[in-house]
């Protein structure tokens, strides 16, 4: 998952759409759209204490290729994932954390299918204003994601040219490990905190 920044003289749309076309003229097939969301929840005042000990930020997630699956994630780990209904028990859950106001964001876009590659090609929002641009490029065979980097950096070349990220720091954490959706979502997770700060957006209730 990596960030793509929106072309000179370009409006991010106008960016997304060349992107899109470079792919189809690859040869890839659109295969349905996709959307990834997250809120930030803080750790709610009265839980802190004395000490005058920093809020924890918590990240709650959603991923439309996992339907029934939610993702609770704090930075630089651990992680969880639940079933939808995690939803309802961070309501219940109020009283240890908060929603932080205007924090969500989302990517939506479109899936394509290329070969054994699915890219999606995602516009990144919060509230009404388009934010920045994500791709996402999987590899289907190969589930050791070490293994098969470099087919992937070689793909991502072909269409991505000179914005070809460098490896995900997930990939060094677990080398050999086998590669799974929380790596995934570990990764939007960045992606998001990335373009928050790029923004300059301070998440409402946090100091």
């Amino acid at each position: 998952v990596s960030q793509m920044p929106v072309a000179e003289g370009k409006s991010v749309q106008q960016t997304v759409e060349l992107l899109t076309r470079k792919l189809e003229m690859l040869g890839a097939e659109k295969q349905g759209t996709f959307c990834v969301d997250c809120e930030t929840y803080h750790t709610a005042a009265s839980t802190l204490g004395s000490q005058g000990q920093a809020g924890k930020l918590m990240y709650v997630m959603h991923n439309s290729e996992y339907p029934l699956s939610c993702f609770a994630l704090f930075e630089n780990g651990p992680w969880l994932i639940a079933d939808t209904n995690f939803d309802v028990l961070m309501v219940k859950l109020k009283g240890f954390f908060q929603s932080a106001k205007a924090s969500k964001i989302e990517t939506r876009g479109t899936r394509y299918q290329y070969c054994d590659f699915l890219v999606k090609v995602g516009t990144v929002t919060m509230g009404p204003s388009a934010r920045g641009i994500s791709v996402e490029v999987e590899y289907g065979p190969c589930v050791v994601a070490s293994d098969c980097w470099s087919l992937l950096l070689e793909f991502l070349q072909s269409f991505l040219g000179s914005h070809t990220p460098g490896a995900p720091a997930v990939f060094g954490n677990r080398h050999d490990a086998v590669y799974g959706p929380a790596d995934t979502m570990i990764q939007y997770m960045e992606l998001f905190n990335k373009i928050r700060k790029q923004q300059q957006v301070p998440v409402a209730g946090i100091r």
